[in-house]
């Protein structure tokens, strides 16, 4: 009986250390996610919506153009 305790034990650590010491979620919280390049975000200036391929990422903030950049 103790010998299957520290199997499984064994097991579960394996398991542990194969996902990198953290356990597989299966929510996203805001800072993890990963926007795709089609993604729509919101000029932060102006309020118009871009993709993030075609937006600039500056300081955290979107914008959708030259003339909108600080």
């Amino acid at each position: 009986m103790i010998l299957k305790v520290i199997i499984f034990a064994i097991v579960g650590l394996l398991i542990y250390k194969f996902f990198g010491g953290q356990l597989p979620s299966f929510k996203k919280s805001a800072s993890q996610k990963k926007l795709d390049d089609d993604t729509l975000v919101e000029c932060a200036k102006c309020g118009t919506y871009v993709t993030v391929k075609e937006s600039d990422l500056i300081q955290g903030n979107y914008y959708c153009s030259k003339e909108c950049r600080p």
